[in-house]
């Protein structure tokens, strides 16, 4: 089985550690790597105020300077210790081909991706992949994505679960991607027993792929023989979600200290 791995430059967990893990168990044919522009950085901003409006934006804002200024640290340890976790499971990140870009769709990756011919594309990144891209790989271009679908599409689905305390949905969705946001064929279901009130929520949502890889690996390689069978997700409850809110994150450390207490 050949594999790409598209991820963010910024992504050590991604860029080295499943970058190793994938190699470990697939030949890698190389690595698109993303890094975001000023431009595109904006864009999402509009986005997101489209989608919520000027006060509950002020809210993702404070969301985002309260995890920068208390959870960062400790999230970056987490992340270092997950790192020396992957290299010794799997080795240092493999030397292989390799494409910067700021655009997925760009040509470049595009002539990269048929050069590199893959059988499955893992798609590790915050850019919708368009139909050009989706035809070049054999079998597909995937997601790990971080919530369960299609309850919790597109973006923290972990941190939403959570805060809806739906905590049977915490966790993380196999599927392959489409022309929707998260809605293609559902390949598999996981997660771990996390703990809500010592782990964030990004730690949770890189730690239930960290947990999971063997079995991860194993789905991708049964998908490529053609072994695999989808999930039916007909009549369930679908939604797409934004980014974290500062006064969900604290309604959610309540409720989690309250069932603590319990």
């Amino acid at each position: 089985m050949r594999t790409v791995l598209i991820c963010h430059a910024s992504d050590r967990f991604d860029r080295e550690g499943l970058a190793a893990w994938l190699d470990s168990f697939s030949e890698l044919a190389g690595i698109v790597v993303l890094e975001e522009t000023p431009q595109q950085m904006r864009a999402r901003v509009r986005r997101e105020i489209h989608r919520v409006g000027w006060l509950r934006f002020l809210d993702v804002i404070a969301m985002r300077l309260y995890q920068r200024l208390a959870l960062a640290r400790r999230d970056g340890t987490w992340t270092e210790q997950a790192l020396a976790t992957l290299r010794q499971r799997y080795g240092a990140a493999p030397s292989v081909p390799q494409v910067m870009a700021a655009d997925v769709n760009d040509p470049a990756v595009l002539a990269f991706l048929k050069k590199a011919a893959p059988d499955v594309v893992l798609a590790r990144c915050k850019q919708l992949l368009k139909k050009r891209l989706l035809a070049i790989p054999r079998v597909g271009c995937f997601v790990m994505h971080p919530g369960i679908c299609p309850e919790y599409r597109n973006a923290h689905g972990c941190f939403w679960a959570l805060s809806e305390r739906d905590l049977e949905r915490v966790g993380m969705t196999l599927l392959k991607v489409d022309a929707g946001v998260d809605t293609g064929p559902v390949y598999g279901y996981f997660s771990y027993p996390f703990d809500e009130r010592r782990e964030s929520h990004v730690v949770i949502q890189y730690r239930v792929v960290l947990e999971n890889l063997e079995r991860i690996a194993a789905r991708l390689q049964e998908i490529a023989r053609g072994d695999a069978s989808t999930i039916d997700t007909r009549h369930r409850a679908s939604a797409a979600w934004g980014q974290p809110w500062l006064s969900r994150y604290l309604r959610w450390q309540r409720a989690a200290a309250k069932a603590g207490e319990r």
